[in-house]
This record gives structure tokens, C-alpha cells and sequence, in this order.
């Protein structure tokens, strides 16, 4: 049975797809005090207790967490043999560390509580995979890189696939080897000052070629626009946006057209307009 979280319920009923297994209906409520309610009656209401439950939930927002457990535990109360919690994209991920003195780890915090309501966790490329080892026991981290591939034109004049910085490059090629051609490199960072900070690509040439940037989010896409312009000065071709987690928050997508760039493609890890391909087959590849 698939159970799906309010943010994901495009990604679940691909995967139930996928799994050729039956998409639970749940309720999501509030009551008048503001407090969340996520229920699965139809678990309760079958014949039998369903042998695994699969929650696929992108905690988006702190809501987006309340509800995710309170899905767990309505599966455990319905007799689930099994909960499997697949988090597409996992909220609080980047905050792997504490800032200073006195702050807590929160990935740390929302993986043990996640952990309290599942036998099995599933994160899609989570930004540190070290997140991983928060959980109890460890989640798997599943790569869904390879997708951004898809959604690309099949044209790309002599193509470079960049990433964000040097330690991302693994993703680049993921994408460069799915798409089947082309030129691997990163951008290279340069802090001037304490405000000032110089994005250059750190060898290859763009004259004239068509670039693809992957990463592995996009927030707000300041940092990546002005990526993007330097590659305009470079006399680039046509330049194209992919991410896994297409978070593309406030005026993200307008400063990126705004930029240059060509086309922006995502995964419905998190549900947007950009969201171009599904990452529900390399999910079902791993459950």
C-alpha cells in the first residue's frame, strides 16, 4: 500500500505505478487551533492488515513533518507489517552540523523522530549523505541523478554538464553519462571579500556550446544566475538548469530566466513547475 504525504501525491501515484501496488485515499485536516491531522482510514477499513505500508513524503515545510509522522503512526495503528518511509526530499538535511556553540543538529533532530515510526528509510540525494547515518537504522540514500537526462533535448551542440562546485562533479557526470555525450567540469568559487565572490568555470571552454548545470537543489537561485552570467560573457550557447530537488523558492525561477537561462528541469522530489521527470522508477528499483 502507498501512502502519500499532501506535498508528494503526484510522486506516489507514480510509484504506486511503478509497484503495482493500490494508493491509499488519506485525509489531511486542521483543526480550528491551527493543530494538523493526516489520516488513512482506508488501512483500517480492509480485510486484512496490509503486509507494508510506504510512506512517501518530502517534508517541505515543518507542517510537512507533523503530518509525515502522524501517517507513520496511523499505519502502525492499522496493523502495517511493514512502514517504509521514503523521503524524496528531506527537509532540515543541509543543517547536518551545529552552526555554533548552543545550536542544535537539526537533520540529527527530525531523522530520530522520522526513525521512531519506521522500519526503513529511503532519502532521494540527500545534500550530505552523511545525513543518513542519523537515522536508525541508517537510511538509504538512492541517486536519482541519472533522471535529469531525460527531459534534455536530444540536440546539445558539443555539450558541457557543469556542477556547482568541484565536490558535486559526481553529479555532473551522472547526468553526462544518462545523457550519453559530452565535456564534465565545475565551477570554481573565489571569495574577494567578505561580499564579493567570483563564479568561473574552472577550465573547460563554453564558446558556443550548449551547457547543462546540474545540482542538487535550487533555493533561492541567487548563487546559480549569476553562474549562469558568467557563462554568457563566455559567449555560451544555450544554457539549461537541471536539479533534483527543485526547491525554486520566492522569485528562483523568474531570476534564472532572467539570466539566460534556456529551460529549468527538476524531479518530483518536491512538486513544482519545473518538475519535468519522476523519480518514481529509481525508487521502485530500491523497495
Amino acid at each position: 500500500m502507498i501512502v502519500s504525504g499532501s506535498a508528494s501525491q503526484a510522486l506516489a501515484a507514480a510509484l504506486s505505478s511503478e509497484l503495482e501496488e493500490p494508493l491509499a485515499a488519506v485525509e489531511y485536516d486542521r483543526f480550528p487551533d491551527g493543530e494538523l491531522l493526516a489520516a488513512v482510514p482506508g488501512l483500517a477499513d480492509a480485510d486484512s492488515s496490509p503486509d507494508r505500508a510506504v510512506i512517501v513524503a518530502s517534508t517541505v515545510s515543518s507542517d510537512a513533518h507533523v503530518e509525515l509522522l502522524q501517517l507513520q503512526d496511523a499505519a502502525r495503528e492499522a496493523g502495517a507489517g511493514e512502514v517504509v518511509t521514503v523521503l524524496p526530499y528531506m527537509g532540515y538535511g543541509r543543517q547536518d552540523e551545529a552552526f555554533e556553540a548552543g545550536h542544535p543538529v537539526s537533520a540529527r533532530a527530525v531523522a530520530r523522530a522520522i526513525s521512531t515510526g519506521a522500519d526503513r528509510v529511503l532519502t532521494v540525494n540527500p545534500h550530505e549523505a552523511a545525513v543518513c547515518d542519523f537515522f536508525e537504522p541508517t537510511a538509504t540514500a538512492v541517486d536519482a541523478a541519472g533522471r535529469l537526462a531525460e527531459p534534455l533535448p536530444e540536440d546539445l551542440e558539443d555539450p558541457v554538464f557543469l556542477s556547482p562546485d568541484a565536490g558535486a562533479i559526481d553529479l555532473a557526470e551522472t547526468v553526462r553519462d544518462a545523457y550519453g555525450e559530452g565535456e564534465t567540469d565545475y565551477f570554481e568559487k573565489t571569495r574577494h571579500s567578505g561580499t564579493e565572490v567570483e563564479i568561473t568555470p574552472s577550465d573547460v571552454d563554453v564558446s558556443g556550446r550548449d551547457v547543462v548545470v546540474a545540482d542538487d537543489i535550487i533555493a533561492t537561485g541567487s548563487t546559480m544566475s549569476e553562474a549562469v552570467g558568467v557563462l554568457e560573457d563566455r559567449g555560451v550557447g544555450r544554457v539549461f538548469v537541471t536539479c533534483v530537488h527543485p526547491l525554486l523558492a520566492r522569485d528562483a525561477y523568474a531570476k534564472l530566466s532572467r539570466a539566460g537561462v534556456e529551460a529549468i528541469y527538476g524531479t518530483d522530489t518536491i512538486e513544482r513547475g519545473a518538475s519535468a521527470v519522476s523519480v518514481a522508477p529509481v525508487l521502485a528499483s530500491h523497495l
